[in-house]
């Protein structure tokens, strides 16, 4: 065979055979010539697999030096012996290892010192698991991992004396845990640990009771819903367990846990918009489970129990519950019961509250109020006034201090206070006296000095935007400071959260942040005096300095004139010009993309990409109401603002559209289909990781894994035309272009087959494949969440119209891909080449 005949092969993807099958809803016929590919044991669909890798390979050769750079980088940039800060559950430290050249970490333990030890040892990072005086390997994952191709922890749980340990692993990727339970007192003589003969088989999690005695675990159906709670007495056989709870409600999902403060076994259940929470005394475990409070539609609540120790007469505690809801207010409020003389049954909005989002914007609130109107309310803390796109997270209450999580202005926040302080505020009956919890800047950073927002150059004369394009109709640029520049507030873009704190007894709150320019920190501060101590900061080996990166956030115009927040990550010594960019969203399940710190990014951000996130709505940046316009009948909103914030970055001259490369995956992965399809002119490539592009067949085979839950998502189209519609027009496998020939006549005929359908819409504006970006796709045969069937459909209708698309099939992962961090730095190494090749980089 010739150079040029090899190259012309090469150059062909795999053939995929039409078995047109007729799917038939609301008088709407669509013939599916490639639906024989859901038959995932058959001989052809592992035959086109296999070819589709094969050519994938051969697509992707001529990158394998470039991969290897990048995985290389990778790894430079990884200290990759190394530990996480021990954290004390009970009476032991907790801590996991890595070590250079293994796939997992090793859990490990040292016992503590006295009872009012609190702070933790100090641990030789560079040491083998079992290295230091009383330590001990909980659990090795490299071990464990043996012989299995995918390997994951579904779930490690311990009785309060350490003793027994209760463990789950996936080896398929299809989310389906085996667990089991292990005796750990030979780790205190030395002896080989046991393992008890019961085996809970393909369920979803379980939990123990604190003393180790009873398992209660989750059922899963055939379509991988979790349903049903079992409770096990250890020591017996699993066949005479008792079913304890079955949820009817297929829309409802279950889980089961211990409450914070171990007195309560709890089942939680909810759909997407509904959630109730059944409680039981782990002093009682055959008893019968409760309804905290009985559930209501639309309405979701959690609820927790606490007190103020000594706040109540003659020195008394004052017992309480805290319960977290939106029956009042769709952006949640938190309220605290005082339980002295108030029995159950309790009610949702009783009690005083505390904390409350704001209802601008949404649906049950005030919906012809602007999402980013400051919001004023009297309950509220003083750090919440004025806030915009204010919703309520989340509240922590601990012996020591009370820690609060909220969203305002597109970031995550967190405040706190001491325990005494709260309990005064609330008996006093006046709001709590929260302090935001700010995260230091780093020394001499551009950080802390103000922008001059009067010129288009940054803090270092980095320049942001040129002259003949200023952002004045385009984009408006902020940096996520606040408009009256208040002294020590860092101007970056981080996410913070509260983590690390399992135990109540805890003196001192740990928190952890990061940006997506500096790596992230766990902090311990002291809610009395303030002082805050780093523990512990993310190592990046190399010439790293987080100096050297640049973030914003801009504000561009969407076409119904909602202003959308995009952040932006580039390296100062490459000015933002008609740059190279990585577009990368999501935009679904009120899910928000908040900033983090990512090593792999770095070798795309040296090489001058500007690295872009627009945070459309369907998200939760702004609050329910900005979930709510990017969901159901408005999901095209999501599409919309993903392509206008291309549109301007392009348009201001930020980047350059033949250098464009956008990625999202799952439900970001539909909407990559969709924006490939409405404008194929902004995009050079495609990376669809995972895609949900198939979505109108999924959502209306109710046998489907997760179809029912997904219906409060999408909407129900085996029911509703409107919505049936709807998804019609913006599902990416309905709507892939056509293959135009030569001469410009329509490759198919309009004969009523799905090609038909696409060839008859280009009187209507169908995009030709010659004018698609590349499509670069990834997806894993024992996905659960989405199936590969998906992207595979999508895959073969592409490449039949002519675009040029590649995909690279897992046959051994799941939605999460790969399991092993050198795979996984493998697997992102092979994609971000892909995307690099496409921006003209891979060199």
């Amino acid at each position: 065979m010739t150079d040029e005949s090899t190259n012309a092969a090469a150059a062909m993807p795999p053939y995929a055979k039409r078995e047109p099958k007729r799917r038939e809803f609301h008088g709407d016929v669509f013939d599916d010539d490639y639906e024989w590919m859901r038959d995932k044991d058959s001989d052809d669909v592992r035959s086109y697999v296999a070819a589709e890798n094969q050519y994938c390979e051969r697509r992707m050769a001529h990158l394998a030096d470039f991969r290897h750079t990048l995985f290389e980088e990778l790894k430079s940039h990884v200290k990759e012996t190394d530990m996480s800060v021990p954290t004390r559950v009970n009476d032991y430290w907790y801590f996991t290892r890595t070590q250079q050249g293994k796939q997992y970490g090793v859990q490990c333990r040292i016992p503590v010192r006295d009872a009012d030890d609190w702070d933790p040892p100090v641990v030789d990072p560079q040491g083998a698991p079992g290295s230091m005086p009383g330590e001990q390997v909980v659990f090795d994952a490299n071990k464990e991992s043996e012989g299995h191709d995918f390997f994951r922890l579904g779930g490690l749980d311990l009785s309060k004396d350490g003793r027994w340990m209760l463990y789950g692993v996936d080896v398929a990727g299809d989310e389906r845990y085996d667990f089991r339970i292990r005796d750990l007192a030979g780790l205190e003589t030395g002896e080989p640990v046991s393992e008890l003969p019961e085996q809970f088989t393909g369920i979803g999690s379980a939990c123990f009771t604190p003393d180790g005695q009873w398992v209660f675990w989750v059922e899963l159906d055939d379509s991988w819903r979790p349903l049903a709670v079992w409770r096990h007495r250890v020591g017996t056989a699993v066949e005479s367990d008792v079913c304890v709870y079955r949820e009817t409600d297929e829309r409802f999902w279950v889980g089961v846990g211990i409450s914070f403060d171990e007195r309560n076994i709890v089942i939680g259940t909810g759909s997407k918009t509904t959630t109730e929470v059944l409680m039981l005394p782990v002093a009682t475990p055959e008893g019968e489970f409760q309804a905290f409070i009985p559930r209501q539609n639309d309405i979701e609540y959690d609820v927790s129990f606490a007190c103020f120790e000594g706040a109540g007469e003659n020195g008394a505690d004052v017992p309480l519950a805290v319960v977290y809801h939106n029956a009042a207010n769709p952006n949640f409020e938190i309220d605290v019961i005082d339980m002295r003389g108030h029995e159950p049954p309790y009610r949702l909005g009783e009690g005083v509250c505390i904390a409350a989002g704001s209802p601008y914007g949404c649906e049950h609130g005030e919906p012809d109020k602007p999402i980013t109107e400051a919001y004023f309310n009297a309950a509220n803390p003083a750090i919440l006034q004025g806030a915009h796109g204010l919703g309520i997270e989340g509240i922590a209450l601990h012996r020591n201090f009370v820690s609060l999580s909220y969203r305002a202005d597109g970031q995550p926040h967190v405040a706190y206070m001491t325990k005494s302080a709260a309990a005064a505020d609330f008996l006093a009956g006046r709001p709590w006296r929260f302090t935001e919890l700010l995260p230091p800047a780093l020394e001499d950073d551009w950080d802390m000095v103000a922008a001059d927002r009067e010129n288009f150059t940054g803090d270092h004369g980095e320049i942001l935007w040129t002259e003949d394009e200023a952002p004045t109709d385009h984009t408006s640029s902020s940096d996520g400071a606040s408009d009256d520049h208040l002294p020590g507030e860092t101007r970056r873009l981080y996410t913070i959260g509260v983590g690390g704190n399992p135990s109540y007894e805890a003196p001192r709150m740990r928190y952890s942040f990061a940006s997506y320019t500096r790596p992230g920190e766990l902090h311990e501060i002291d809610p009395a005096t303030g002082e805050d101590a780093l523990l512990k900061r993310a190592t990046v080996l190399g010439d790293f300095n987080p100096r050297d990166y640049m973030e914003r956030r801009v504000w561009i115009t969407a076409r119904d004139g909602e202003r959308i927040p995009v952040s932006l990550v580039w390296h100062r010594d490459c000015p933002a010009q008609d740059s190279p960019m990585f577009i990368t969203g999501y935009g679904a399940y009120e899910i928000s993309s908040d900033p983090g710190f990512s090593v792999s990014r770095l070798s795309m951000l040296d090489r001058g990409v500007l690295y872009a996130v627009p945070h459309i709505r369907g998200g939760g940046e702004m609050g329910r109401a900005w979930y709510e316009q990017g969901r159901r009948l408005n999901k095209k909103h999501s599409f919309e603002d993903f392509v206008d914030a291309t549109r301007a970055l392009q348009k201001a001259h930020l980047a350059d559209a033949w250098r464009t490369v956008a990625n999202g995956g799952s439900a970001g992965g539909l909407l990559m289909g969709a924006i490939a399809n409405m404008a194929p002119e902004c995009y050079a490539g495609v990376e669809a990781d995972v895609p949900f592009v198939d979505a109108l067949t999924s959502i209306l085979d109710p046998d489907l894994p997760l179809t029912v839950t997904e219906w409060d998502e999408w909407g129900d189209p085996l029911h509703d035309p409107e919505v049936y519609q709807y998804m019609k027009s913006y599902t990416p496998y309905e709507n892939v272009p056509v293959a135009v020939l030569e001469g410009g006549d329509d490759e198919a005929a309009g004969d009523g087959s799905a090609d038909g359908a696409a060839a008859g819409a280009v009187a209507a504006g169908a995009v030709a494949a010659a004018q698609f970006p590349r499509i670069f796709i990834t997806t894993s045969m024992n996905d659960t969440r989405v199936l590969y069937v998906e992207p595979l459909k999508w895959l073969a209708r592409l490449q039949s119209a002519g675009v040029d698309a590649v995909a690279k099939i897992e046959v051994e992962a799941g939605h999460g891909g790969l399991s092993g961090r050198y795979k996984q730095w493998e697997e992102v190494s092979y994609e971000n080449a892909w995307c690099m090749d496409v921006m003209g980089l891979a060199h």
